[in-house]
């Protein structure tokens, strides 16, 4: 016999006392599917992709409202003639998610990260935390020193993943929106 078994199960356990088979497997799983990923700028090519995925999660929980329906109609006058950027993550060149960033002309945060989302066949599989990454790193491109971002508590795993990048709540914050309950800023 060339192996010795017992040597190798116990290896093997001792590998699952630091991390268990299904994270692990979890983690190979989602580098994979995050290789197939291309983050592209927004291009008109992406306009109903990005008004249809949001409408969809809007409608899913609350209601669009005036604002949602105006920005989500007009992207390039609105969002990037302004200063903004809009971020689109393609599987097999398919739009399966959405950001942008909104510029703010406010004294304390200089981009909104907004209208952010990833169809439900893709989502907990750490695309949305890919996309966000790429946000933030093209805030900063773009001259940022903070960012801003309205939500809703009841979105606790948008809520859990903004924690994950560093977010922090703002306090006492009006939104014009009536879904958003809840704020948080990133100091970059």
């Amino acid at each position: 016999m060339k192996h010795n078994l017992w040597l190798a199960l116990e290896e093997f356990e001792n590998l699952l006392d630091v991390e268990s088979t299904y994270p692990r497997m979890l983690k190979q799983m989602r580098k994979r599917e995050a290789d197939s990923i291309e983050i592209v700028s927004y291009k008109d090519l992406y306009k109903n992709d990005f008004k249809k995925l949001n409408k969809e999660w809007i409608e899913e929980s609350f209601t669009m409202e005036e604002k949602d329906i105006k920005v989500l109609d007009n992207p390039q006058e609105l969002i990037i003639n302004k200063g903004g950027a809009i971020l689109v993550a393609l599987y097999e060149s398919k739009a399966i998610a959405v950001c942008s960033l909104i510029k703010l002309n406010d004294s304390k945060y200089d981009f909104e990260l907004a209208k952010m989302v990833v169809e439900k066949e893709y989502q907990r599989k750490g695309i949305g935390f890919m996309l966000a990454n790429v946000a933030i790193d093209k805030a900063k491109e773009l001259g940022a020193k903070s960012i801003f971002i309205e939500t809703n508590v009841v979105l606790t795993p948008a809520m859990s993943m903004y924690k994950k990048l560093g977010f922090q709540q703002v306090m006492n914050y009006q939104s014009d929106y009536e879904r958003s309950n809840y704020a948080m800023e990133l100091i970059l």
